[in-house]
Parts: structure tokens; sequence; C-alpha cells
């Protein structure tokens, strides 16, 4: 991008190659000026479908109503199926994929999906090692405040019915824990605020933040 030639407002760019404003906006690159190939190569990623997704239904219902309402949430979406082979083409030809959050249906409709959510999907879909998610929080805190670490699927599960996990921190949660129940071995929720937080995740005893554990897994919490 740097060394393009020529660099124009992104929504000129997008009406001459007939590319949906939505797709551009999802990146966040609505307000910046950016090259034509760019452009190009976004709208190009629809066709490679790593992300397959379909709308994400919200419905709403009251006591009176018959049924519950479907509320248009626009595009929001949730994974459908990941194309593993274009994973699978970049891995082997020694890229690391770097991927955002933009799921495209059948009918080529592009929709913006929850990043934690998938990154939980490519990880179980991959059978990953470790899945790690940055926050910017210490990680799954008790109702004290305590951290809490070298947790399994069940513990996680009971404290989500008990209410210690809830709002924000939940979806997160829950993505981390579809994918250990999926088969990824371990997730890790890290606090990204702390340097080299992966790190220290990875190759100290205390860490810096909530492991989970899937049940094949022979770690011990120290």
């Amino acid at each position: 991008i740097a060394r393009a030639a020529e660099k124009r407002p992104i929504a000129e760019i997008a009406a001459k190659l007939n590319i949906d404003v939505n797709d551009l906006e999802m990146y966040g690159k609505i307000k910046a000026k950016i090259s034509p190939e760019f452009i190009k190569s976004v709208a190009d990623r629809k066709d490679g479908k790593l992300i397959q997704a379909k709308q994400l239904k919200v419905t709403h219902q009251t006591p009176e109503m018959l049924a519950p309402e479907i509320i248009d949430i626009g595009h929001v979406g949730e994974v459908s199926a990941i194309n593993t082979d274009v994973l699978d083409m970049l891995r082997n030809s020694d890229f690391i994929p770097v991927i955002a959050p933009i799921g495209v249906d059948e009918e080529g409709n592009s929709y913006n999906i929850n990043a934690d959510l998938v990154a939980g999907k490519v990880a179980e879909i991959l059978q990953a090692e470790k899945l790690m998610l940055l926050t910017n929080t210490a990680g799954l805190l008790d109702k004290k405040g305590n951290l809490l670490t070298g947790l399994s699927t069940k513990q996680v599960d009971d404290l989500i019915a008990d209410g210690t996990i809830y709002g924000g921190m939940l979806p997160k949660i829950a993505c981390a824990l579809d994918a250990v129940k999926g088969g990824v071995k371990r997730a890790h929720i890290i606090d990204g605020r702390v340097n080299h937080a992966t790190l220290l995740e990875v190759f100290t005893d205390q860490g810096v933040g909530t492991l989970i554990t899937g049940a094949n897994d022979n770690h011990t919490t120290l």
C-alpha cells in the first residue's frame, strides 16, 4: 500500500470497481485513502470463501406475542463453515494467515462476525494445539476478583451456570469453551495489556491469564 503510486478516497475507488462499501467498512478502512490494488484484494477475498457465513438471527418475544419477532440486525453473521483449502494453501506456502472476521453466504452477501468466534471456529476446524485470545482484563475472575486458571470444561460450564461468568466475558469464554470441546487442546484468555503476554502465558508457570484445558490434556495447575 505504501508503495502505491496513486491513492484516492476509498468510496471513489469502491464505486469504480463496483464493490460493496459495506465490505470496506467492515475492514475499518472507510476513512482511509488506499490504493485500488488493495480494494480489489478485499473484493477477491469473497471468491476464496475462507469464512462461509449466514446472517445472525436475533429474536425478541414478550408474553403477549404468539411467536417471537425476528429482528434484522443487518450485516452481522455467524460462521457456518471454514474453507480449509484456503488455509492449507497458505500454510503450505509458508504464509502466516491473518484473517479478518468477514464471512460470505451463498449469495455473495458479506457479514461481519465476532472475531473471537471466528478464531475459535478456525482453531476447532484445524484441531489446533492452542487457541489464544487477548483481552483487556486479567482473565477469568471468580466472584471475589481472584484470577482463575487451569480450568476444565466442566468447571467452566459450572461457572457459567452459577453466574460467575457473565456480560462481555461470556462470548469470549464461550468461544474458548466450544473450541476445547471441539478438540483444541488448550485455550488461553490472556491479558493483552501485559508486555510479552503470550510468551509469559506459554513459558511460565504462573502465566498472565486463564487456561482452559480439554479432557485429554495432561496439564497440571501449579
